[in-house]
Order: structure tokens, then C-alpha cells, then sequence
């Protein structure tokens, strides 16, 4: 099938500004894109490449306007990012997807494989373990006893699921992620510490997403618990009896010690880390490497450590680059 502008646009409810049969083969960044490609402007900073780009479509704002003199056809969009999630989501669906079992792998007996699953080589798949339609497991997969996968979830190379977790439908878990490994749960005795046992779960919702390299402790009992639409970043350590609630993105190197809660709809960035035994609301912005060591409210927007509002940590990082000057008139103005 021939892929054009005009095709994409009844796609995505986009305009067509140009040639709307030119063939398109493939997406790049705009910087780079070669004739036949599509690419995007969503950050202004961008715009001035439409002028030198050599991609034959580019997908813009409604209410773009362009600079100069440019070659490309532009298809005009409510918002271009969205548009290109779309569009990239499409062209993923359509190409071909692996079925059947690769040897060598173990299946424990009495298993229900779905006929339209995939078990990558080097695989093990535990005792009672429950598997959805569509599920697809690349190689080195280690699944334990009892784990339940919902139906689309994909597990690539590498990852570990520990027995009896549960993960819901059209999850994707990248390589080295491990589900249900024990908490960090040690008692001090006699000047040494006694290990815990960690007899919990963990429960991944519908529609996560968790990087290469996270890992999400089992609770010592009851569940650690990753919400509906979460996605986690690469080497994120969520730790036991966490809970997240629905549709938060948390960036890498984030730390979660035990037993906190967060709400829903949060945006955490990389190398937060957070205390155990608090309470995080709703609709939270944090900055990149803060640390909280309390709870938050709702709809807060905080940085640093101690996290604190963004408007007061800039203002202080401002005083704090006057305050050579404020001393200096300090101490003429007492030697006066």
C-alpha cells in the first residue's frame, strides 16, 4: 500500500499543505531526514530546520507559519506530537509479529499457550503460570510459579517475573526488568541483621510501561502495586509495598523506599528520590533530582532537597548568587 499525505492526513484529522500523493517510505528527525521521510516540529526551536530539511513531509500545528522558503509538504495537525504517536504506533502494528515457541525452552506441563503467543528460546515458564492472548515473551524470559500475564503484555530479553506476581493487559516490560524480587526487609539482632521474609506480590495494572533495568520489590505481605496507564523509566527502583496510582511518569534513576503511596496523574523527574512511609497526591510536578522527605498535596510543583516550591527555590538560587555582593555592602556599610 502506498503511503501518502493524504492518506496519513484522514489518519490523524490533518490538512495537507502541498503534494498530497508524494510517496513516503520512513521517519527521521527533521535534521536528518532524506527525501521520501516524514518528521515532525513540535518545539519551536525546531522550526527553522522546515527551511533546509530535505524531508518530503513534515508535520506541523494548525497554526504554524513557516519562515522563509521551503520545500516540504506540510500536514497540519492539532498537535504534532500526538500525531506522530499516532502515526508510529500504526506502522508498528503493521509489521509482522513473531508466533509460536523457539527451542530451547522449558514450559512447565499443563500450560495453555494461546495460539497467537510467543515464547522466545532460553525461556522458562513456571508451574501454574496463566497466560493471555497475544503475549510475547522474547529469550531469556524467566517466569515463576503462578505469575498471571494479561493479554498483549510483551516481556523482552532478559526479564524476570518471581512467582505469584500478576500483569495486566498490553504491559511492556524492556530488558533486565525484574517483578517480585524481595523487599529490603531486615531486622537488627544482636548486632546483625535477620533477613525478613517476604511473602507479598506485586500487581502490575493494564497499560504499563516499565524500562530496561527497573526493578519492583514483592511486598513483605499484601502487594506492591504499579497503577493502570504508569510508566516507569530505565532504573527505576521501586521498592516493597509501594503503591502508584494511575497514569503517573516517573524518569530514570528514581527511588521509591517502602510503603509509599502516589497518587495519580504525577510527573516525577530523574533521581528523585522519595522517603518511605509518606503520602504523595495528584497532579504533582517534581523536579529532577529532588528529594522528599515528606508528603505532598495535589498539584504542587517543588525541586531540590528538601523539595520546595519551584517559584522559592529560584528566588533563593538568586539570592544565594547576590549574596557575595549583599555581604560585601554589609560590611562597608557597618565599617561606616
Amino acid at each position: 500500500m502506498k503511503i501518502t499525505p493524504n492518506l496519513l492526513a484522514s489518519f490523524v484529522n490533518g490538512e495537507v499543505e502541498g503534494d498530497g500523493e508524494i510517496e513516503i517510505s520512513g521517519f527521521s528527525k527533521i535534521e536528518e531526514a532524506k527525501k521520501g521521510h516524514i518528521t515532525f516540529i513540535a518545539n519551536p526551536q525546531y522550526a527553522h530546520f522546515i527551511n533546509t530539511t530535505e524531508a518530503s513531509v513534515v508535520l506541523v500545528s494548525k497554526d504554524f507559519k513557516p519562515e522563509g522558503e521551503y520545500q516540504a509538504t506540510l500536514l497540519r495537525v492539532a498537535d504534532p506530537y500526538s500525531a506522530l504517536a499516532e502515526l508510529l504506533t500504526a506502522f508498528e502494528n503493521v509489521k509482522p509479529k513473531k508466533v509460536g515457541i523457539e527451542q530451547p525452552c522449558f514450559i512447565s506441563d499443563g500450560i495453555n499457550i494461546p495460539e497467537d503467543a510467543y515464547i522466545g528460546a532460553f525461556s522458562y515458564i513456571g508451574k501454574n503460570v496463566k497466560l493471555g492472548n497475544g503475549v510475547k515473551i522474547y529469550p531469556q524470559v524467566y517466569i515463576g510459579d503462578d505469575v498471571v500475564l494479561g493479554d498483549n503484555t510483551i516481556l523482552r530479553p532478559g526479564v524476570k517475573v518471581y512467582e505469584g506476581c500478576k500483569i495486566g493487559k498490553r504491559c511492556i516490560l524492556h530488558g533486565g526488568v525484574v517483578i517480585g524480587g524481595d523487599g529490603f526487609g531486615f531486622a537488627p539482632k544482636d548486632g546483625k541483621y535477620e533477613k525478613i521474609p517476604q511473602i507479598g506480590i506485586v500487581i502490575i495494572e493494564d497499560d504499563v510501561e516499565i524500562g530496561a533495568n527497573t526493578t519492583i520489590d514483592r511486598a513483605t505481605f499484601g502487594c506492591t502495586k504499579i497503577g493502570r496507564g504508569t510508566k516507569l523509566d530505565n532504573l527505576i527502583q521501586v521498592a516493597h509495598n509501594v503503591e502508584l496510582g494511575e497514569d503517573n511518569v516517573i524518569a530514570a534513576q528514581t527511588g521509591i523506599a517502602g510503603s509509599t503511596k502516589i497518587g495519580n496523574s504525577n510527573r516525577i523527574g530523574g533521581q528523585v528520590g522519595f522517603a518511605g512511609h509518606i503520602k504523595v497526591g495528584d497532579y504533582n510536578e517534581i523536579g529532577a533530582q529532588s528529594g522528599i522527605p515528606s508528603g505532598i498535596g495535589d498539584k504542587k510543583r517543588i525541586i531540590g532537597y528538601p523539595a520546595i516550591e519551584y517559584r522559592d527555590f529560584f528566588r533563593r538560587e538568586i539570592y544565594l548568587r547576590q549574596l557575595g555582593e549583599i555581604v560585601k555592602d554589609f560590611n562597608k556599610n557597618k565599617s561606616n
